[in-house]
């Protein structure tokens, strides 16, 4: 046999193997691989090697050859960034299946719910209490009013503006990106209040969220809430007091002197944001408001009422004049309580 002949042979020969060693490379790596039992949590930590996280996750049983994942990775889908955070793995995953779910991001995540009508502290304790940071930083990054400057130059803390919702973070998000995707979720939900700020009834943004927040303390049945808002406006528009409870707490609260009881002598406090001493609204909000409460402070309802008073049910009675008020406020409050007491046995 010449020697051309021997190199076809030899050519063919390391072709049959090149293809029986990729058949077999193939195989390994689309093979539904699992060696774990049960769930498996794995944490890949930021700054941490392609090849690093591949071992760890052959260790754990998730992989069956971290190396040819390895080059796989490279040399198949050009090395790209595996990100950080936790994954959860519960079924047989091919490597491609793995490496993509690295490569997307596909971490797990938890959710957390702020309700409406929280302050920054309040909101701080949720995400704290969550595993979200720990109180003092996320504090801090919600005092950066200038993240909030083009919509709210006189802001000095993002109080009202991050929004109520529930959210999904996962393991590891700094307090910086939470506190921006709340303040995120607050612009896309304004944008549904920004056509009601055309016209006469116009207001800057921090006088609505501000309106808004009070309107949120206020108003526990979704129909009230612009008749609520409307109340205010009508104080405002004639100079009125707003005779505001919440804010009166609210400035206690700021103070770190909240017990829970609203008492008639703290409604003298000496402090902007007590509206029975100072008139027109407080020097800003006094808690994040849900978008009804938004739109109700955009759109208030318009009526002659300048009062209402709590039927204990959470819808209130409303009034144009104070003599029908104070009568309200005899059946609703004085004759109420004095009957709820008596039955109770607890006299006067």
């Amino acid at each position: 046999m010449t020697w051309r002949r021997w190199l076809v042979l030899l050519i063919l020969i390391v072709a049959v193997a090149m293809t029986a060693v990729g058949s077999w490379f193939w195989q390994i790596l689309n093979q539904p691989f699992r060696d774990y039992a049960n769930e498996l949590l794995v944490t890949v930590e930021s700054g941490s090697s392609a090849g690093a996280i591949l071992r760890e996750l052959e260790t754990r049983g998730v992989l069956l050859d971290a190396r040819l994942a390895r080059a796989f990775l490279v040399y198949r889908l050009g090395d790209p960034s595996l990100k950080a955070g936790e994954y959860r793995f519960d079924e047989a995953l091919s490597t491609p299946q793995v490496l993509d779910k690295l490569i997307q991001g596909q971490v797990l995540t938890y959710p957390v719910t702020v309700i409406e009508g929280l302050t920054l502290d309040e909101i701080a304790d949720v995400l704290a209490g969550k595993g979200f940071g720990d109180f003092e930083t996320l504090r801090r990054e919600m005092g950066r009013s200038d993240l909030i400057a083009d919509l709210d130059p006189m802001a000095t803390d993002l109080e009202g503006y991050l929004y109520p919702d529930t959210y999904h973070f996962s393991r590891g998000t700094s307090p910086a990106e939470i506190v921006a995707t709340m303040l995120r979720t607050f612009r896309q939900r304004f944008s549904e209040v920004e056509p009601l700020l055309r016209g006469p009834k116009r207001r800057t943004v921090r006088e609505i969220v501000t309106l808004a927040s009070i309107v949120e303390k206020e108003a526990q049945v979704g129909d009230e809430r612009a008749r609520i808002a409307g109340v205010y406006a009508n104080r405002l528009r004639i100079g009125m007091g707003l005779y505001a409870d919440p804010t009166v707490i609210y400035a206690f609260k700021r103070m770190g002197d909240w017990d829970g009881n609203l008492r008639k002598s703290d409604l003298k406090i000496d402090s902007p944001y007590n509206t029975y001493v100072y008139p027109g609204l407080p020097p800003g909000p006094i808690c994040s408001p849900g978008v009804a409460s938004l739109i109700a402070a955009a759109d208030p309802a318009e009526s002659k009422e300048l009062y209402f008073v709590s039927r204990n049910d959470g819808t209130h009675v409303f009034a144009e004049n104070l003599r029908d008020h104070n009568r309200n406020v005899n059946r609703w409050q004085k004759q109420y309580w004095r009957q709820r007491w008596a039955r109770e046995g607890r006299g006067k």
